[in-house]
């Protein structure tokens, strides 16, 4: 396999451990990094990180903790004894949550702040936020300013604000979900992009969900990703 410019991450958004365990089996040695989202994680509990783990993947734990300070600084110790070595919190609970959450993960684990959610319009943002004339740009940079002064590892945005979150604060990871090949689809998904114009725009991490797991042929798909990658640049 080339050498890869980020890393992809498959997203385990299926309903049981049984099934996500069948399909990091067959991904094998395609990936390496697996989410556990709400969905999984609340149907199996902490032993399916654990599991993934005894078969020599890391976890990304996606559960975007949302809370105050104290509360998610137990959440993400418990999260942590799990084995999850990156985990998120929505970056809108402010720079104390932000704080605590990055000191309660400790060095092992990568805490990545939740900016805009790929689901969201413009319109759609504003709508919820109560606000007209919102710009996704200016709030995913104004939460990554958080997240930076905080001492977060990274935070969540769509591709299309990653090269702007990685000039403005270099030392951020960003990490982009709403990954789709070019010829597929965006489903519920509003800011999509593929993975190598991912990668080209700045994206340490990519998260991939049914562009592989949707797939007839996962583990093809998956090095058809590693392919894309590998080739950036």
């Amino acid at each position: 396999m080339a050498e890869l410019k980020a890393t992809p991450i498959v997203a385990l958004d299926v309903p049981d451990a049984t099934s996500a365990l069948a399909l990091v089996r067959r991904l094998g040695g395609e990936c390496g990094f697996y989410k556990v989202g709400s969905e999984l994680f609340t149907a199996a509990g902490p032993s399916v990180v654990r599991a993934i783990r005894e078969l020599g993947h890391e976890v990304f734990l996606d559960l975007k903790f949302h809370d105050i300070p104290n509360t998610v600084a137990g959440a993400i110790k418990s999260a942590v004894s799990t084995g999850a070595s990156m985990l998120t919190i929505h970056a809108s609970g402010g720079a104390e949550m932000i704080r605590a959450a990055v000191d309660a993960a400790g060095p092992e684990c990568r805490v990545m702040g939740v900016t805009v959610l790929t689901s969201f319009t413009a319109e759609g943002l504003g709508a919820a936020w109560g606000r007209v004339g919102v710009s996704v740009d200016d709030e995913v940079t104004r939460l990554a300013g958080l997240c930076s002064a905080a001492g977060a590892h990274g935070i969540v945005c769509s591709g299309h604000e990653a090269s702007m979150v990685r000039q403005r604060y270099p030392a951020l990871s960003p990490l982009v979900p709403g990954i789709r090949f070019a010829d597929g689809a965006a489903h519920d998904q509003a800011r999509v992009m593929t993975p190598g114009a991912a990668v080209a725009a700045g994206a340490r991490y990519l998260v991939i969900g049914r562009a592989v797991t949707g797939d007839s042929d996962p583990a093809a798909a998956m090095a058809r990703v590693n392919q894309e990658i590998g080739r950036v640049g």
